[in-house]
């Protein structure tokens, strides 16, 4: 017997988890429109050549994503971002009008470790703008996130730094070390990737860390002493202290534009897990309530499109990806709010039928007719399929969670009225078909009063 397990880490959604997945795109959509970002679609799979160039992911992140060969042999990759598509997408056409705007939202893979909030498929719903060096932009990105958790009810905290002053860091170190000229045993990149731990692993861990990529442990205990002496009280602090590194004057232009830069918080070691960032760096955790997970996270690419086209043209690009997933799990995890089971907002309960054949007296041409209509009016309606009874088919509404049911019967066909339940209150009313309409539409019931049942 075949197993119907999922292959790891990924993930089926059932209907009430997925319409509040809907629900939370619909939400950052129209956020993102709001901020006058465009949609764009990309394919999930790319030339292993765009995916692995020099340029891209680096090689970390390749150590995560999934090959695979078409029947023409060619080399190709499940996207592990949807950062480089886009660089890709922008290279596939120069002439497009710039600064451009886009987000985009959809799935990605990476064959990583699986925790909570992490899967190996998930959403990335993703804003950038190519075309513009100005921290106006990447102001832009911060105030959008801000205003994007704010509507989500979540207190978050924006970590920042600036990944030029991480390559000044270790130069600090290569002089006040007399290292300079000298080749070190592991590369910048893997510093910095190493340095990103800091809050993760403490002093010892990351020590311990580059000691295996070949630093010595006294070295690497300079370099983080470099580190240790920008700490801070507060943003403003931190920044005094950076004031000799060239990435400085950008943070603070930045946080002069910011609308709450009280949620922002700078922090020297955060590097983020990318290569190709070459200037801000973000990332968004919540405080209220508190989560552990990283919610959102980008930053600044200004040679990622250029490199990748082989060109010195200048393509300076910002943008922020919003993980769907921790997103998810922390929404979940603090709404009292029981999830909706379907998206049915009145099911219609036509009486007289018994077993899903046709009655004596039996109303289904004219529930059909009214089904049509209230679909036609915009109410997501449903209707009882296989005839099985007022008592199952309330029981059914329930177990769904539908708002209303609507028992259309001879009598009422007699009368020209329906019956509106309220499956919540359990209370029922008579009611003309268009006020049944305005009512489910929140509009003004047209004609004369609703007539009670006793």
């Amino acid at each position: 017997m075949t197993k119907l397990n999922l292959p790891r880490g990924m993930h089926d959604y059932p209907p009430e988890e997925k319409l509040r997945r809907d629900a939370l795109i619909r939400l950052l959509s129209e956020r993102f429109e709001a901020y006058g970002f465009s949609p764009l679609e990309t394919p999930i799979v790319e030339r292993w050549e765009v995916l692995s160039a020099k340029y891209s992911g680096g090689a970390e992140i390749l150590k995560e994503t999934f090959r695979l060969t078409d029947q023409g042999g060619r080399a190709l990759g499940l996207r592990y971002d949807l950062t480089v598509p886009l660089a890709r997408f922008i290279g596939s056409h120069p002439t497009i009008k710039r600064p451009f705007k886009r987000y985009q939202i959809g799935p990605v893979f990476r064959d990583g470790p699986i925790r909570k909030g992490r899967t190996r498929q998930f959403i990335q719903c993703d804003v950038d703008i190519v075309g513009s060096g100005s921290m106006l932009a990447d102001a832009e990105c911060i105030n959008l996130t801000l205003d994007v958790f704010e509507r989500l009810g979540f207190q978050v905290i924006i970590k920042l730094n600036n990944r030029q002053i991480l390559y000044e860091i270790i130069r600090q170190f290569k002089r006040e070390s007399g290292l300079e000229g000298a080749e070190l045993p592991v590369s910048e990149d893997e510093i910095i990737l190493a340095l990103d731990k800091l809050e993760k692993l403490g002093r010892t861990g990351v020590i311990e860390e580059l000691s295996e990529k070949g630093l010595t442990s006294s070295s690497a205990d300079g370099l983080l002493r470099v580190v240790d002496g920008l700490a801070g009280e507060s943003s403003q602090e931190i920044l005094t202290k950076m004031d000799r590194y060239q990435g400085a004057a950008q943070l603070g232009e930045l946080l002069n534009s910011v609308h709450q830069a009280q949620r922002v918080q700078l922090v020297p070691s955060l590097a983020r897990g990318l290569s190709y960032y070459t200037g801000t760096i973000f990332e968004v955790y919540s405080v209220d309530p508190p989560f552990d997970a990283a919610l959102a996270g980008g930053g600044r690419y200004d040679r990622l499109i250029g490199d990748l086209l082989g060109t010195k043209q200048s393509y300076p690009a910002v943008g922020i990806s919003f993980g769907m997933e921790p997103i998810m799990e922390l929404w979940k995890a603090h709404s009292d709010h029981a999830l909706p089971q379907t998206v049915t907002e009145l099911y219609v309960i036509p009486i007289g039928m018994r077993g899903g054949s046709p009655s004596k007296g039996d109303s289904t041409s004219p529930h059909l007719e009214i089904t049509h209509r209230l679909r036609a009016a915009g109410i997501k309606t449903d209707l009882d399929l296989i005839g099985r009874g007022v008592a199952g088919n309330l029981r059914y509404a329930n177990a769904y969670r539908i708002p209303y049911a609507l028992l259309i019967g001879p009598d009422e066909l007699e009368s020209g009225l329906v019956k509106l339940r309220d499956m919540q209150s359990g209370s029922e009313e008579l009611l003309e078909l268009p006020e049944v309409i305005a009512r489910l539409r929140g509009g003004p019931a047209p004609g004369e009063p609703p007539h009670q049942t006793s």
